[in-house]
């Protein structure tokens, strides 16, 4: 009887064991499915968005890279609601968009919203084709370095700065002081390199001659429909257009599917599991989430 119980026993314990890894398995297999879903199915257009002030590239990146590794992606939309940002920023995603199309050969277009100026439309150029509404503020291809001089407002207050400095020019730009002839010149001259820099990234990302995009290089801003008279914009319409514009040139038939990493997704295996889960499952599932930081004072 004794050894009979003994039996007993350790086949509820193997039943027990086999439910309890049965139901791992199935949670497990579920969270993943949750998190890779994007790539079943059939051919689809990755939607990729630039909202607001650009100050860093790593979140829309790491997004590109995301649907890169994606085989049913066949083509990118870049949707952009930005009045532009730093510069360093602005160009590693522009870099990052011209990869998408000379190295995985898929194309890109880039659909402006209410906003895409300045770094915004540096973004943008770099795409096979921009899709703007007539009323959409673009252009503003220029650079501006703004520095605060609080000099006056510290000589009323009775604060004055010392400075020790290794070279003439290492306190350049100090809030506390006007600039001298010699640094307005030197940061004239930087001003323009970054603003030869945006000029010919329009130029090669657009087609256009440099005599064309010079003319309209002046920081001025334009309407969707004055840019379509101008080249720097191929063609009017909203967001849908472009993604069926994207899907076209991606050789997608019908209505194509959309595909979009979101900041935070929903994941059965850490809503079950709690928040320890989160580090395991983005290590595994490669999903990082995104975030933005503040403006730069140095900006297109």
């Amino acid at each position: 009887m004794r050894a009979e119980g003994k039996r007993s026993f350790l086949r509820a314990v193997i039943v027990v064991g086999a439910i309890g890894l049965f139901f791992f398995l199935l949670i497990f297999g579920m969270a993943f499915w949750l998190g890779n879903r994007d790539q079943f199915g059939g051919p689809k257009v990755a939607l990729l968005e630039v909202n607001g002030l650009i100050s860093e590239s790593d979140g829309i990146i790491k997004q590109i890279q995301h649907h890169i590794e994606n085989p049913t992606v066949q083509a990118f939309v870049i949707r952009i609601n930005s009045p532009g940002g730093g510069v360093a920023a602005s160009q590693e995603i522009y870099e990052e968009i011209r990869k998408i199309r000379q190295i995985h050969d898929k194309p890109v277009v880039a659909s402006l919203s209410t906003v895409g100026a300045s770094g915004g439309y540096y973004i943008a150029a770099a795409a096979n084709k921009i899709v703007a509404n007539p009323g959409s503020i673009t252009g503003s291809i220029g650079v501006i370095l703004q520095i605060p001089n609080l000099s006056d407002l510290l000589r009323k207050v009775g604060i004055r700065s010392v400075v020790i400095k290794s070279g003439p020019y290492k306190d350049m730009a100090s809030a506390t002081r006007d600039l001298t002839p010699q640094e307005r010149q030197l940061l004239q001259q930087l001003i323009d390199d970054i603003h030869d820099q945006f000029i010919q990234a329009v130029v090669e990302g657009r087609g256009l001659s440099r005599d064309q995009v010079e003319r309209v290089a002046d920081g001025r801003i334009l309407s969707g429909r004055q840019a379509l008279e101008l080249g720097l914009v191929d063609q009017l319409g909203n967001l849908q257009d472009a993604i069926e514009t994207a899907a076209k040139m991606g050789g997608i038939p019908g209505k194509p599917q959309i595909v979009q990493v979101k900041e935070r997704e929903f994941s059965l295996l850490r809503y079950l599991l709690g928040n320890a889960a989160t580090a395991w499952q983005q290590k595994l599932l490669g999903r990082e989430g995104t975030q933005f930081s503040v403006d730069y004072l140095w900006h297109w």
